[in-house]
């Protein structure tokens, strides 16, 4: 997705892992948005965290103007180190404390494509995996959670749709043409599923009732012209509401759910919490110009997406080691979807078929190359290297393994189980396979849980060998089995192709 970042390389290793010294319970963000100088005013929260050694506060950052920064509404002694902002003499103890800062961006100048940006006039935002770093300063990891009430302010005329997570809670007129949004999330997330959207867009509208007797609005956001493209999105979008209600029992736990979408973006799409942006490929479709393929990818890809709001959202990654914890389940999940929607046995069975041949025509290769690595990564140079057909296909079919050890109905219960222990938190792929394998204690996966989970760790495709042999006198048939599998590279190999793949 993006090039390793200039400088000297930098490994890191799952091992090093530490919490943060740091939480954050709220977040305020208010931005005055404008390309060439947006302001972002940042009040948050903070706590010590008891389970670390007392240390100065570290805030990543890229590209930005810092302008003031108050602990507590005071001026505070700061420094940078590269691209960090350090503060030290912090209020002692576990009270909370309120730190507010000041930056200004330039949107319209970002050809990354990552943080906030414009595009073709419509500001957009792309933070997983380390972007939201780019529109403010902040523990950018992924197990810090906190509560964001946002903020938007624009031009109306240029930007009269004002979009970010959760719920919009207000909204209204300011003066010189300008209007406001305020939207509040009620549920924690990491940063990297923040989003804002604000520009001339219209909406196909769908308002949904929940097996629970909850009304929800859906929304598809896109430009003036392409409305005739989205009703097959909106379709998508509501079967997958519906499937995941009643297959997992995992309900829509916001007032509304927003897709956007947008030419350029990085990513296919980004389930940023109730707000997905997608590239227009996964949204546009209609049967004059798109094929079967086309509306099958759609279908696939947006209950993707949406799934996420549990698989990755409701419960996400203690660190980018376990990415596999949302992005392989969640392949999984969207799999399952699909082939629950088949009408006939025989295209469920073909819907299996394709997703094979995925593994055998890109993973398989990936696996048997110089870039082969494990399901979760012991270590990585770039994490955006590691968006792979392995740590997403592969770990698919690690997740589906658990289902055929447990049976469907013991996964599902494994799921539920996995929810009351961990919703709202950042856990490990470990966390996972334990919940599936309590879930079911007599099952094979609880009795061989530790050298199954061999698979998160183990690079490779195992080849398996069979050798028969028929005892005529006992009338025996002896039917023997080895595997073996090429150990795993080691990481200057891997770190060398991702190098020669970005030259």
């Amino acid at each position: 997705m993006s090039s390793l970042r200039e400088g000297p390389t930098t490994v890191v290793r799952r091992e090093d892992y530490a919490p943060p010294a740091y939480w954050i319970d709220t977040v305020e963000l208010t931005f005055d948005l404008d390309p060439a100088k947006t302001r972002v005013l940042n009040r948050m929260a903070l706590r010590r965290n008891p389970a670390v050694p007392a240390q100065p506060l570290r805030l990543d950052g890229e590209e930005l103007n810092l302008a003031r920064v108050l602990v507590n509404g005071a001026g505070c002694s700061f420094k940078m180190d590269g691209g960090q902002l350090v503060l030290d003499n912090l209020p002692e103890g576990d009270a909370p404390f309120t730190l507010e800062i000041f930056t200004t961006c330039a949107p319209e100048k970002n050809s990354q494509l990552m943080g906030l940006y414009v595009s073709q006039g419509t500001f957009f935002t792309q933070c997983e995996a380390e972007g939201f770093r780019r529109i403010t300063y902040f523990l950018d990891r992924p197990d810090v959670m906190a509560s964001y009430t946002v903020t938007l302010r624009a031009d109306k005329q240029r930007y009269p749709v004002l979009l970010s997570n959760g719920n919009l809670v207000e909204s209204g007129e300011l003066a010189d043409g300008r209007h406001f949004a305020k939207w509040v999330d009620p549920h924690r997330k990491p940063c990297y599923l923040f989003a804002l959207v604000a520009g001339q867009l219209v909406a196909r509208e769908q308002r949904i009732v929940s097996r629970g007797g909850q009304e929800h609005l859906l929304q598809v956001y896109v430009r003036p012209g392409d409305m005739d493209k989205t009703e097959h999105a909106m379709h998508s979008l509501m079967a997958s509401v519906a499937w995941d209600e009643a297959r997992f029992g995992l309900p829509l736990d916001l007032e509304r759910f927003m897709i956007v979408a947008t030419s350029d973006f990085n990513m296919g799409a980004m389930e940023n919490k109730g707000l997905n942006i997608f590239n227009t490929k996964y949204v546009l479709a209609n049967s004059a110009t798109a094929t079967d393929t086309d509306f099958a990818n759609i279908e696939s890809v947006v209950g993707h997406e949406y799934f996420h709001n549990w698989t990755g959202n409701r419960v996400t990654c203690r660190d980018w080691f376990q990415l596999s914890l949302k992005e392989g389940l969640t392949v999984f999940r969207d799999q399952e979807f699909s082939m629950d929607l088949c009408a006939e046995a025989s295209a469920r069975a073909v819907k299996r078929i394709e997703d094979v041949r995925v593994l055998r025509t890109a993973q398989f290769p990936e696996d048997a190359g110089p870039m082969a690595h494990p399901v979760r990564p012991d270590s990585y140079v770039e994490i955006n290297n590691f968006y792979t057909v392995t740590v997403y296909e592969k770990g698919a079919e690690v997740v589906r393994m658990m289902q055929t050890l447990v049976g469907r109905e013991g996964f599902a219960r494994g799921m539920k189980l996995y929810f009351e222990r961990h919703d709202g938190q950042a856990v490990t792929c470990d966390h996972f396979a334990q919940a599936i394998a309590d879930a079911n204690p007599d099952s094979a996966l609880a009795r061989l849980l530790e050298p199954f989970k061999r698979w998160y760790s183990q690079a490779g495709t195992p080849r398996v060998r069979a050798e028969g042999h028929y005892d005529a006198a006992a009338r025996r048939y002896t039917l023997s089995l080895t595997q073996r599998c090429a150990p795993t590279p080691p990481l200057h190999a891997v770190a060398h192709a991702a190098l020669r793949a970005h030259a």
